[in-house]
């Protein structure tokens, strides 16, 4: 056919079906417009998973009746006006396609009015063709009502799922959004039945609570507030203690400028901060807004705007590493003031497969006495007055359990700690410590490896020489085709290069950075602290196990071992009075 061009409901259709993927793509664009309109509540009204009815109502600034019909024309937006903008784009919705598109594919309604006028307007729109604006009784905000969406293109109609299945898409959504903005009310209903109604959360406490409705009261008792910024990117919300983790990475949010959006580079720097308490194939929780510089954030990476780009991913990846790391360092008892909660049923852990050392252990508690003999003595609860004031965190050992566990009384009730686990993570961050101190140190190798690679890979160790370097591999291209590797960090001597060597390579190609061989040393110094860390059926006495119990409350992430297991749970008095029916 000659080039032509295309007629106006064509290309909407075209457009829509890059925005109008399903109902909810319909919620999602409608809700955005109405955040970016300053709305303080939102209402939203499903029938029959969205097929049917789609209603959105919003009470922020509205729209004039003069920009009712060009609110419904393409490229028609009131967020940006100059290539600057689009740069820096601060705003949810800002192509201008997503109204047109909507009712290219619908039956659409839209009716608003503005703070400065008398009255309501509204128009209408059935398969593109746009009516003349008519009052309408509305208060202040806008109105958008869908009606019979893909009515007429019935190819796509007959792609969408069930109405249960629908609408769970939408309320998906719809909680993602709500996690986005707190200060904002939302209300959500199907087929006129209230499925959520969230009241507007300002404080902390408040938007706990909205946490807590959304994701759950188990994550919301088990997550700390992380607020942090660092040389202009804030990083703040809600992390899941390690030992609060997910058999999939279904409860992950992240919110960059308050968009949702989906992104390899930050995932990547919170499952790097987890590293070493979080068992493998185990996944953090986590509800994480990212604040910065909006020119530093390409927001239209993606059709439907579910990703972002980074100008400087390396920097936006070490800040929220480090952040996270930070937050996570406080994981011990007494950082925080929650808790560890035991092992839900599928994240047992076979800790049998783990290697025996085949003599007895030369690290054990005792040599830690000296630095207790004050804490050694546990007092008498019944004599102490000040009970409260003086008992720390975990309190003071009473007893050995099956030569597994300590049981320790403090203010609360009984703490049981296992000793193999806590002792794991005293000797591994005392391991960690140490080889930090002393720096890396490479090994050069006796004989050099030579590794065949991809033309493509051995022209990137050309590229990143100094960060192979940084990271303790000294590597030389010796043909198109081959690489020869001639030092190693010390730590890692043993390992197997070429694989290594390759994984580095490919995240090097895929993000710029590599944790590799930095996650390969801590796997090397977690398997000496496990060799190295007291057994079971070893007996204690009293004075060890308080020696014990004041290193984890001084121990970094003290509240689970290496492979992400608590290390301690605490059962209080009033659950025990509850166990024994004491006071009924």
């Amino acid at each position: 056919m000659p080039i032509q061009q295309l007629p106006s409901h064509l290309i909407n259709q075209i457009a829509a079906g890059e925005v109008v993927e399903r109902p909810a793509s319909v919620v999602k664009e409608l809700v955005e417009n109405c955040l970016d309109a300053g709305a303080q509540a939102v209402q939203i009204d499903i029938v029959s998973g969205g097929q049917k009815l789609i209603r959105v109502r919003d009470d922020g600034k509205g729209i004039d009746k003069q920009e009712l019909e060009l609110a419904l024309s393409r490229h028609a937006t009131s967020k940006i006006s100059s290539l600057d903008d689009l740069e820096a784009v601060a705003s949810l919705g800002f192509r201008g396609e997503a109204l047109p598109s909507i009712a290219s594919v619908a039956r659409l309604t839209l009716c608003s009015r503005s703070s400065d006028a008398d009255a309501a307007w509204q128009v209408e729109a059935d398969g593109g063709r746009i009516s003349a604006p008519a009052p309408a009784a509305h208060p202040q905000g806008t109105t958008v009502e869908v009606h019979d969406l893909f009515y007429n293109t019935p190819a796509r109609r007959r792609f969408l799922r069930t109405e249960r299945t629908e609408f769970g898409h939408i309320e998906k959504w719809v909680r993602r959004l709500a996690l986005s903005r707190p200060y904002c009310a939302f209300s959500l209903t199907h087929n006129r039945r209230t499925v959520l109604n969230l009241a507007a959360a300002a404080s902390e406490e408040t938007q706990r609570q909205r946490i807590a409705s959304i994701c759950g009261e188990a994550f919301a008792d088990q997550c700390v507030y992380l607020e942090r910024e660092t040389d202009g990117i804030a990083l703040s919300g809600w992390i899941g203690l390690p030992t609060f983790n997910r058999s999939q990475p279904d409860m992950q949010f992240w919110f960059v400028n308050g968009r949702s959006i989906s992104d390899k580079t930050l995932a990547h720097a919170v499952r790097h901060a987890y590293r070493d308490v979080l068992f493998h194939g185990r996944y953090p929780a986590y509800v994480l807004n990212l604040t910065m510089d909006p020119s530093s954030v390409d927001a239209n990476a993606h059709p439907a705007k579910h990703e972002v780009r980074f100008r400087d991913g390396r920097r936006v990846h070490g800040v929220v590493s480090q952040a996270v790391e930070t937050a996570l360092k406080d994981t011990r008892p007494g950082g925080h003031n929650i808790a560890p909660i035991p092992m839900t049923r599928d994240a047992v852990f076979n800790q049998g497969s783990m290697p025996l050392p085949s003599r007895p252990s030369s690290y054990g508690v005792r040599e830690t006495l000296s630095a207790y003999n004050a804490m050694a003595t546990a007092p008498s609860f019944v004599e102490s007055p000040q009970q409260d004031a003086d008992v720390p965190p975990l309190g003071f050992a009473v007893a050995q359990l099956a030569g597994v566990y300590i049981l320790a009384e403090n203010k609360d009730g009984l703490v049981v700690v296992d000793m193999h686990a806590a002792h794991e993570r005293i000797v591994y961050e005392k391991l960690k410590r140490g080889y930090d101190d002393r720096g890396l140190v490479r090994q050069p190798l006796l004989v050099p490896e030579t590794i065949s690679v991809s033309e493509n890979e051995a022209n990137l160790v050309e590229q990143s020489g100094h960060l192979l370097e940084h990271l303790g591999l000294v590597v030389d291209r010796s043909g198109p085709t081959s690489l020869t590797v001639r030092e190693v960090p010390a730590l890692l001597k043993d390992a197997e290069v070429g694989s290594m060597l390759r994984d580095v390579l490919s995240d090097l190609s895929e993000s710029g950075q590599s944790n590799r061989v930095e996650d390969a040393g801590d796997d090397y110094l977690a398997t000496m602290a496990c060799h190295h860390s007291v057994r079971a059926n070893r007996q204690l006495t009293i004075d060890e196990m308080n020696a014990l119990l004041r290193e984890m409350e001084n121990t970094e992430r003290a509240d689970q071992c290496n492979h992400g297991r608590p290390t301690w749970t605490t059962i209080t008095m009033s659950e025990l009075d509850r166990l024994f029916l004491r006071g009924r």
